[in-house]
């Protein structure tokens, strides 16, 4: 049975490699044509030339005056700057590909038609609003720019490790009777997807209603292009987002982060923890893999419910029956505090992932305590975590001490110095990789989800995440911090100078490329 299932993973991984290498070599192949038009065609007269150079100025007096990110801006000037014809040509190649405005239009227009179905609650609105002014202003802030409402009437269950709320997984998948939404960012063989798998194809078979979602960089590194077709044969309605092809596009590096399993519309999933089996340290990467996530129950799973529709029928063209998925009568759960649910969508001029934890930051009053596995920060960012910690706030980072990606990590340390010369003091987690994406702050808020504190998930991912107010959890996610802690080593600025002037240069470079990335 061993050899039978190895064999079945050897020829996956062959498929698999085999097209990704198709696909880099497209990659390649567009690239190499658009050097050798400049190569041959720069030089070629005086005309040409002057094209050349007002395309490259062109698209320098564009950037400088586009709304966004002074660091994106900054990153995109560089290669104009260095190449100065070429860089200017790809610029102008990416940005006016109609792919990303599409996909935004129609992700627009989705939203609007799942708005008549989560509706606003002014008067949860209006009691949060007396109780703490301002979270009642990021409440409205989320309403508006989200469509996401604050509710009461949920509870929520905060797992410290991916092993325990894959138990949980796998009891509540045990007891759908109606439907089960499912959507992952990462998708891998082993225990954990078999076991799923195993699941959701009974549930298939009683009638139970199963989409499978997953992001189209799989089919790169984990699954052959036609699981899609094998779920299908099996009754799970199943689909990439945004499979990947061997053409320039800019919308390919807009990839669906989120994490998001619904059943019934009585209980919703969501935190870091994927589908692979290092999420639940069934495999052995980076050593021990700390991962959190939340279960809730109740009113909240609403919003969990249109969000997965909403990005599904992206890729729709036959009109969804929203109505019958709308919250059943019996969800509400018993109060405990308030939750606010909220998705992160890339293509618009809104970065609610990273506008919900500059809004912690910069309203603590005694201790921001965060765990995230990348450090890649904005300037916006690096000021409001050393602000805060000049004013006395309690600013602790939780990162891996075992990276999984050795440039993010490098990259990572350029920020270390000055966040400790402010104050913020940065722990690294002994034990191996911290994948987690918590915030908890003054024993009364907390935020878990998907959102990393890099580029990735503040401008290029699409992203999910719940709030917490005034929840028993909090204190529960705040014990794990602490517990974490004794798992950690304090970083000194005397640790930054061990590093070797190799990684120094690397991390210096990749830092000027990396809001691109």
């Amino acid at each position: 049975m061993g050899e039978m299932k190895g064999a079945k993973f050897g020829k996956i991984k062959r498929v698999i490699y085999g097209r990704t290498a198709m696909i880099l070599v497209g990659f390649a192949a567009q690239l190499a044509a658009l050097a050798m038009a400049y190569i041959l065609l720069r030089n070629y007269n005086y005309a040409f030339y002057a094209f050349f150079l007002v395309t490259s100025a062109s698209a320098m007096v564009y950037i400088y005056n586009a709304s966004g990110s002074p660091d994106m801006k900054l990153a995109w000037m560089f290669p104009i700057a260095i190449f100065p014809v070429f860089g200017a040509v790809f610029y102008w190649t990416i940005i006016t590909q109609p792919g990303t405005k599409v996909l935004y239009g129609r992700l627009q227009r989705l939203s609007e038609y799942t708005g008549k179905y989560v509706l606003p609650r002014p008067e949860t609105q209006k009691r949060l609003r007396a109780q703490s002014p301002h979270m009642g202003q990021l409440a409205y802030y989320l309403q508006s720019c989200d469509n996401s409402p604050v509710y009461e009437d949920t509870r929520v269950k905060y797992y410290p490790l991916g092993d325990l709320q894959y138990k949980d997984i796998l009891e509540e998948l045990k007891k759908a009777e109606k439907y089960i939404f499912i959507e992952f960012f990462i998708v891998s063989w082993g225990r954990m997807l078999e076991e799923v798998l195993e699941i959701l194809k009974d549930k298939a078979k009683r009638g139970v209603e199963v989409r499978f979602m997953y992001d189209g960089t799989n089919a790169l590194w984990n699954l052959p292009n036609y699981f899609p077709k094998l779920m299908e044969e099996e009754g799970i309605r199943c689909k990439m987002f945004s499979p990947v092809k061997p053409v320039f596009s800019n919308h390919y590096n807009n990839r669906d982060h989120r994490k998001i399993l619904v059943i019934d519309g009585k209980t919703a999933f969501t935190g870091g923890i994927n589908l692979a089996d290092e999420y639940i340290n069934e495999k052995v990467r980076f050593g021990h893999w700390k991962d959190t996530g939340v279960m809730i129950k109740g009113a909240a799973v609403e919003r969990f419910i249109y969000m997965f529709l909403e990005m599904w029928d992206e890729s729709e063209r036959e009109p969804e029956e929203y109505e019958k998925y709308r919250l059943p009568a019996d969800a509400a759960q018993p109060g405990d505090g308030y939750v606010i649910p909220y998705s992160v969508c890339p293509l618009g001029t809104e970065r609610v992932g990273k506008q919900v934890y500059l809004d912690i930051i910069n309203t603590a009053h005694t201790y921001v305590h965060i765990m995230t596995p990348y450090l890649i920060l904005d300037y916006q960012m690096m000021m409001a975590l050393t602000y805060a910690a000049n004013r006395g706030v309690e600013i602790i980072i939780v990162m891996p001490h075992i990276p999984d990606k050795k440039y993010a990590f490098v990259l990572a340390k350029t920020y270390y110095n000055q966040l400790l010369e402010a104050g913020v003091r940065i722990f690294e987690y002994e034990p191996g990789f911290v994948h987690a994406k918590v915030f908890v702050s003054d024993w009364t808020k907390a935020v878990v989800g998907t959102v990393n504190m890099d580029y990735r998930s503040f401008y290029h991912h699409f992203e999910c995440g719940l709030i917490l107010y005034q929840n028993t959890q909090i204190e529960i996610m705040e014990r794990d911090v602490q517990d974490t802690l004794t798992k950690c080593i304090e970083i000194t600025p005397e640790d930054y100078k061990k590093q070797s002037l190799g990684d120094r240069i690397l991390g210096r470079i990749m830092r000027i490329v990396a809001p691109l990335m």
